[in-house]
């Protein structure tokens, strides 16, 4: 997704863009396979807007949650991380690292939909995690094992 886009996105919705709000969205879009949380969105902002604190932070990122264009993700642990939205997809997370990986499947829009049918729910929407461990986490727990035997 692009700034522009979003931030046009935003300006249609009667949402003045700041220059903080702008430098949010930025690092979101160039963040956007990391996942950041509100406090890493901070500390990367902070040398460029020396005005910005963490309570605007989390309060433009609740607002853009409010309008639609950000999601809060939580995945066990005690900090919320946020993403833009952008079209449907899934997450693995790494048990090791925290790594979060996203993934496009569209099987899975098929179990909405079976559900839909089964159930006679009309789903708004749905998250699938995945849980495990990433290629880096596997090589070095290997590299430990081997270590450890010899």
């Amino acid at each position: 997704m692009e700034l522009e886009e979003v931030v046009n996105n935003l300006k249609e919705r009667g949402i003045k863009i700041t220059a903080q709000r702008r430098g949010i969205l930025k690092y979101l879009i160039q963040n956007a396979n990391y996942h950041p949380t509100a406090t890493e969105t901070y500390q990367s902002l902070d040398d460029k807007h020396s005005n910005i604190s963490v309570a605007t932070i989390y309060n433009n990122l609740h607002l853009f949650k409010k309008t639609g264009i950000v999601r809060e993700l939580t995945f066990g642990d005690s900090s919320s991380r946020f993403e833009l939205v952008t079209k449907p997809h899934y997450h693995v997370i790494c048990l090791d690292c925290g790594k979060i990986q996203d993934f496009y499947y569209s099987n899975l829009e098929k179990i909405e939909k079976a559900t839909l049918q089964w159930t006679g729910f009309k789903i708004s929407h749905h998250y699938v995690e995945f849980y495990g461990y990433c290629r880096e986490c596997i090589i070095k727990r290997n590299h430990l094992e081997i270590n450890v035997k010899n």
